[in-house]
């Protein structure tokens, strides 16, 4: 019987340790970089912004998932360490000053932080290597179509600290599972979409027997029932899926949330509005912002405005093409305001105007709609809401996901909505402005990877 591993020690072992160097540095810093006087005359102050940085700190390292770093990559922990470091930094700092205005020592924060991040980066580093330690290779079977499986494969190749070693496929929906499962040495088995539902439960029952991990990739169907609501008819047990909509109330919360979010977002904007918007000018002497009409609410089409990266003319012979990684129709400035996402800033004015949220599934335009309603009908519930400035399939997803992949979070998203989730995939998408989106090129279907090897 294969041992099961109980992360819940181990997650508090690091918690401990990260409130240990926060409390210390403090403490620490405190006595070299504060006049005694002042913390006397301040005592509450001091010994209260203490626990309120702990606080802080914690919850942004939860939100971006600096307690379950195993799988990641170091320079991914990094990133994350410093967005949550910085955002507690403007927290405290502004908190410090609504109290107090400008008694709380500023240096103090600000070196505080500094050697926190030094501090806190080896820490973690050596609670990954100690976890990454504790994970043996996981041997993995997928199980699927062979488009399906070699676009998994591909995505497992590109991700080496997953420890995910590929053992074995199924292709063939005629060759009995069972007897191929049985005959593998395997651990982790994937099983890709186009399995049918009878099958699944099958393979799910039999992992549960065997102690195999399963990964199911879901398909819509599944998308629908998931959080369903247990009722009832008679004594007869029945689930009722969640409509892919909000409520009233949810609306009216979300769009006061947006008009004020938005509204602060549109003033802290102008320092970097003004710059890039001179820059575009300069650069040809064409116009500072692009509209283009996008798919809203209920299929409803209006104008998004952009600062323009491409060039004047960049789809006059062409027509409509996605952009892709090196595109020769994006100017110089483009390239680094696309880089850096300042140029979604004017669309704080599609918010402020109702066509868009803040949080949601990020609006296409109408000739790839029709595209992609024609490969997969239910993206059309992905306008059942406001599209949005960033949403969970920008904060999970790649350049180069898949749409129906990116469909997958959207409807994830609709149906698990909630106003906290909305504030964390904000706090996520930090993260995301100083990360480089994936370069791996536009195809992903892996469709050069031979899996001949891996059958049987």
């Amino acid at each position: 019987m294969k041992t099961r591993v109980y992360p819940t020690s181990r997650k508090l072992f690091g918690l401990l340790g990260d409130v240990t160097i926060i409390t210390l540095t403090y403490l620490v810093l405190t006595y070299l970089l504060v006049n005694p006087a002042a913390v006397e005359a301040h005592h509450v102050l001091y010994s209260g912004m203490l626990p309120v940085a702990v606080i802080f700190t914690v919850m942004m390292f939860s939100i971006n998932g600096l307690y379950t770093i195993e799988h990641k990559r170091f320079s991914e922990v990094l990133i994350s360490l410093a967005v949550s470091l910085f955002l507690v930094l403007i927290l405290v700092m502004a908190l410090s000053f609504v109290i107090h205005e400008f008694t709380y020592s500023r240096v103090l924060i600000i070196s505080s932080t500094a050697v926190q991040f030094v501090l806190l980066g080896f820490w973690k580093r050596a609670v990954q290597r100690w976890e990454q330690s504790l994970h043996p290779v996981r041997r993995v079977m997928i199980m699927g179509n062979e488009d399906e499986c070699r676009h998994v494969h591909y995505r497992m190749s590109a991700q080496p600290q997953l420890k995910l070693k590929l053992q074995h496929v199924i292709m063939d929906p005629q060759k009995d599972w069972r007897q191929e499962l049985e005959s593998c040495d395997i651990d982790t088995l994937i099983i890709c979409s186009d399995i049918p539902l009878t099958t699944k439960a099958d393979i799910v029952n039999y992992c549960t027997d065997k102690e195999i991990q399963p990964y199911i990739i879901p398909s819509s169907y599944e998308i629908f029932c998931n959080g369903a609501m247990l009722q009832k008819i008679d004594d007869i047990p029945v689930f009722r899926p969640k409509s892919l909509r909000l409520s009233v109330e949810q609306r009216a919360v979300k769009r006061t949330v947006d008009i004020i979010v938005a509204g602060m977002a549109a003033i802290c904007a102008l320092p970097f509005a003004i710059p890039v918007a001179l820059a575009i000018k300069l650069g040809d002497g064409g116009p500072v912002l692009y509209s283009q009409v996008r798919v809203g609410r209920f299929g409803k089409e209006y104008k998004v405005y952009k600062f323009r990266s491409m060039r004047v003319d960049a789809e006059k012979y062409s027509g409509p093409q996605l952009a892709t990684e090196d595109d020769p129709r994006i100017t110089k400035v483009g390239k680094f305001i696309r880089a850096t996402r300042l140029d979604e800033l004017p669309q704080i004015l599609n918010v402020l105007n109702g066509d868009m949220s803040l949080v949601g599934p990020r609006p296409e335009r109408p000739f790839f709609v029709e595209k992609f309603k024609k490969e997969n009908p239910e993206y059309a519930y992905r306008h059942n809401v406001k599209p949005g400035i960033t949403g969970l399939a920008q904060v999970f997803a790649k350049y180069n996901t898949t749409p129906y992949d990116k469909l997958v979070y959207d409807l994830m998203y609709i149906e698990n909505y909630s106003i906290l989730e909305d504030f964390v995939i904000m706090i996520q998408t930090i993260k995301i402005l100083v990360t480089k989106s994936a370069t791996e090129g536009k195809d992903v279907s892996g469709k050069d990877l031979d899996l001949s090897k891996f059958q049987r």
